[in-house]
């Protein structure tokens, strides 16, 4: 059966939790630093019912089914760390958000006192002394415009950029968080952080997966660095999203239908996969091919059309990918799953470890 509605639906943000509900106490030796040696060796937490069981990512193949569509996010994450400075000398970073063209860009800015619109900076004084505008600011992002005979982004990000590690992470990149902060199947460049749940899928688990017959579909999201932005009130329903560009090919369109259309689950590798599928379902009404940017805002009630199993890693306390994962397969058992894992000792955020989970019906 195809995939489509006769009704819109609207985004549903309940009222009956509040930010509070999401936390958690995590002790911060949890939080992985580093990436294991063998992406597959992360541990697998099998969560698909009320009886979790400890496994290993390698196992995963078995845990599907033949026929069932893996969605991966193929966005590769770009060197999106900038060093640069005021006039005045004093020091800037530039995390570039997206390109809006080769010469202008929403980035986010730290320094000890926030340029002024209007104001420049220079990027990457030491090697190139870029010049830029600061044109706007919208609460956390800046609108920036490199000046006429300046390099473009994607010279600066080439020659000049970093990798930008999450900021729990407490370090900066090093040489194998080129590779490992990717996944084995990126492909086009504009993420400023990796989707993670795709971090450990090595060759040899994508082989045992084809061996399984379980059928492979790809979307793009982009994930903007307003991932890593903290929910700033209580009401959980006054929250604003940031928007990520996404798009959704004619060919996974296809694949979704039919593995629908003969019994098989949709299984979604990461909540950015989840966030494609579950945000253009809501935007057209069904599921459409198409280019577009989302900020859907997915909690507690949220009616998923799409998805049925979720891979994902173990996400920040009070964070709207809580709320997500709370929405898909239930509060209670979130919350006993996380309990779970921190007894258990399990690695947490990026370069943590995995978990999978089914649609609560």
């Amino acid at each position: 059966m195809l995939l489509s509605k006769t009704t819109t639906d609207r985004p549903h943000v309940s009222h009956n939790f509040t930010l509070s509900d999401f936390d958690y106490s995590l002790p911060p030796e949890l939080i992985a630093q580093h990436p294991l040696a063998i992406r597959s060796a992360s541990r697998l937490l099998d969560a698909r019912d009320a009886q979790v069981h400890d496994r290993v990512f390698e196992e995963l193949p078995r845990l599907l089914q033949p026929g069932d569509l893996l969605v991966f996010n193929d966005t590769r994450v770009i060197n999106a760390r900038l060093p640069a400075m005021k006039l005045s000398g004093g020091a800037v970073e530039v995390m570039v958000e997206r390109l809006l063209s080769p010469t202008r860009a929403i980035v986010q800015l730290r320094a000890s006192h926030a340029p002024k619109p209007g104001s420049e900076i220079v990027i990457a004084p030491e090697t190139h002394r870029a010049f830029a505008t600061i044109e706007s600011r919208d609460d956390r992002f800046f609108s920036i415009a490199l000046k006429t005979g300046a390099p473009d982004f994607e010279a600066l990000m080439r020659d000049a950029g970093e990798l930008p590690l999450p900021p729990y992470m407490q370090r900066h990149a090093e040489q194998a968080d080129e590779t490992r902060y990717q996944t084995v199947y990126a492909k086009h460049a504009g993420a400023v952080a990796a989707p993670t749940a795709g971090l450990h899928f090595d060759d040899a688990t994508l082989n045992a997966c084809r061996e399984r017959e379980i059928n492979f579909a790809f979307v793009t999201l982009h994930v903007g660095a307003g991932t890593f932005l903290p929910v700033k009130t209580e009401n959980i329903a006054e929250h604003r999203m940031h928007k990520e560009r996404y798009s959704l090919p004619q060919l996974t369109v296809d694949a979704i239908n039919q593995t629908k259309a003969r019994g098989g689950r949709v299984v979604a590798v990461g909540t950015t996969s989840v966030r494609t599928l579950e945000g253009s379902y809501q935007a057209c009404g069904e599921l459409r091919a198409h280019e577009s940017e989302t900020e859907i805002f997915i909690t507690p009630g949220f009616d998923f059309k799409v998805v049925d199993l979720m891979i994902t890693n173990f996400h920040l306390p009070k964070s709207t990918l809580m709320m997500l994962v709370s929405a898909f397969a239930g509060y209670e058992h979130i919350m006993s799953i996380y309990k779970h894992a921190v007894e258990q000792r399990y690695r947490f955020f990026s370069y943590g470890d995995a978990m999978l989970l089914q649609r609560r019906v």
